[in-house]
């Protein structure tokens, strides 16, 4: 079983991930349904561990012996990156691929909202990207560096595990590093960061209280940085930072991270019914005094009513936004529904008679 015809199958059907599982054909996700190539037969150990070796140098593989878990990036003949985990499911090797676009997408092309790319001419402060796997967060925080790189001098460091788009230096100068490769993990990467003279900073995810810590520093320290969350919504973002810590520190990032947030951009992707393809529905936040206030006093359960309520600040809910694609006909009701927060208030918000929903 050949992984380039593989490869090769998944680019032409306009694939978004590759599935590698022993005793089962390869299976690839289009538009979120996963679909199985049965024309392939089904993948046997020694298939899996063939694909597997082909892609690891000697680091990697000592990695994936100790960890039976690695994560890297490939980049195909055609030019193609892919990023790849390799692991151990009931004892046998797998691999689960992601196809990264070889283009980086301009952030109006992605439907994001105009406020998305004031994002990118913020001075300092912190910037996260949430939602859950898949969403698409790695490809927006793409478009915004691409956006810096494009109309400012900027020294950009990113620290991701591992390089997915690969960035060329344009008004700004641009270096990656790479975990396991250019340095041992996010917090080390960090560190040594502040001493390379950046203006921008992103960080792949903040994953732990050493990562995220680090991450708020740096952004306290007079950077604009950028990072992901797997978190549904700005309210559930802000709660997540601050219960990594223990808690005789919450009192401290409460302040620490009302002084340095400055937006939350939550999305999630939803098939469309008016052509083949997804959507994206975004809550943003935007960190007024009302929002500051609200994190440094607790009040994190008022954040939802601020959002709704600072539209002309360019904040949106998820509702509100799911409500306007909903309404321009690119959604199914039953999508809306199925990705909505309130079912209710989804009506009315979309003047949708509650026979439609049936």
């Amino acid at each position: 079983m050949d992984l380039k015809t593989i490869l090769s199958k998944a680019i032409e059907q306009e694939a978004s991930d590759i599935l590698i599982i022993v005793g089962m054909p390869p299976i690839i996700r289009i538009n979120t349904e996963l679909i199985m190539l049965k024309d392939f037969g089904d993948v046997q150990a020694d298939h899996a561990y063939q694909m597997i070796a082909s892609m690891l140098d000697d680091e990697q593989t000592k990695s994936f012996n100790k960890n039976k878990d690695v994560d890297f990036s490939i980049t195909g003949e055609d030019g193609i990156r892919f990023r790849v985990n390799a692991h151990y499911q009931k004892g046998s090797l797998a691999l689960a691929m992601r196809l990264i676009k070889s283009t980086i997408p301009d952030i109006e092309s992605l439907g994001l909202p105009p406020i998305v790319r004031d994002l990118a001419y913020l001075p300092r402060g912190l910037v996260l990207v949430t939602g859950p796997t898949g969403s698409g967060k790695s490809t927006t925080l793409a478009s915004i560096i691409e956006e810096i790189n494009r109309n400012h001098s900027r020294h950009i460091i990113t620290i991701e595990d591992p390089i997915e788009y690969d960035f060329t230096s344009n008004a700004s100068i641009i270096e990656q590093r790479e975990i396991g490769t250019d340095c041992p993990n996010f917090a080390s990467g960090l560190r040594h960061a502040l001493r390379q003279d950046p203006d921008v900073i992103l960080v792949g995810e903040m994953r732990d209280l050493e990562t995220t810590s680090a991450t708020i520093t740096a952004a306290e320290t007079g950077h604009l940085v950028f990072s992901t969350l797997h978190t549904v919504s700005a309210s559930r973002t802000v709660e997540r930072i601050i219960d990594i810590y223990p808690a005789n520190q919450q009192t401290q990032i409460r302040t620490m991270l009302a002084n340095t947030l400055q937006a939350v951009v939550s999305q999630t992707l939803l098939q469309r019914s008016d052509q083949a393809g997804m959507i994206p529905a975004i809550e943003i936040m935007i960190c007024n005094s009302a929002v500051r206030n609200c994190i440094r006093d607790s009040r994190v359960c008022e954040i939802p009513n601020i959002i709704e309520t600072g539209q002309r600040l360019g904040m949106q809910s998820l509702d509100q936004s799911i409500g306007q694609i909903l309404s321009h006909g690119y959604i199914s009701p039953d999508q809306a529904l199925a990705k909505c927060q309130d079912a209710t208030r989804m009506q009315n918000l979309c003047s949708v008679n509650s026979a439609d929903w049936s």
